[in-house]
C-alpha cells in the first residue's frame, strides 16, 4: 500500500481548504431564507437575533472546485480521490479519480472532515503535532 506523497495531501488539504472558503461566499440556502410570509414570531425572533442565517457551498461549486483539485493530481501523476464537504462535515461531492485506490475513496472523506472538524488543513494539523506532540 502506497502512502500519498506530501504534495498529494497539500492539495487536497489546498483543495478542500478552497471549496471551504468558496461555500462562505457561496449562494445562500433555500432552507435559510426567510420566507416571503414569515408569521410574526419568526420575524420577532430574527430581529431579536435568536436566528442565524449562513451560506452553503452549492453542489456545482462543489464539483467545480473537486474536478480542479482531481486535475490537478493528475498533473502531477497522482491517483487520488477528492472529497469536498460544507461546514457540517456533511459530504458534498466525491471524486474518484482513474487508477486511484480503493482505500483513497474513504480517506479522501475522512480527511475532508478532519479539516472542517479542526477548521484548518491537515497540513496544518501535522505541523500542530510536532509543536506539541
Amino acid at each position: 500500500m502506497k502512502k500519498l506523497s506530501v504534495r498529494t495531501r497539500v492539495l487536497t488539504g489546498a483543495a478542500l481548504v478552497a471549496a471551504l472558503g468558496a461555500g462562505t461566499f457561496g449562494a445562500v440556502s433555500a432552507s435559510a431564507s426567510t420566507p416571503a410570509a414569515a408569521p410574526a414570531a419568526v420575524t420577532a425572533d430574527a430581529a431579536d437575533g435568536n436566528l442565524m442565517q449562513s451560506t452553503h457551498l452549492t453542489v456545482e461549486a462543489a464539483t467545480k472546485a473537486a474536478r480542479a483539485t482531481l486535475d490537478a493530481a493528475e498533473k502531477e501523476n497522482q491517483r487520488v480521490s477528492v472529497a469536498v464537504v460544507d461546514r457540517n462535515g456533511n459530504t458534498v461531492v466525491t471524486l474518484r479519480g482513474d487508477g486511484a485506490g480503493p482505500q483513497s475513496y474513504e480517506s479522501a472523506v475522512k480527511k475532508a472532515y478532519t479539516a472542517v472538524s479542526w477548521n484548518a488543513p491537515t497540513s496544518e494539523l501535522v505541523k500542530r503535532l510536532e509543536n506539541a506532540p
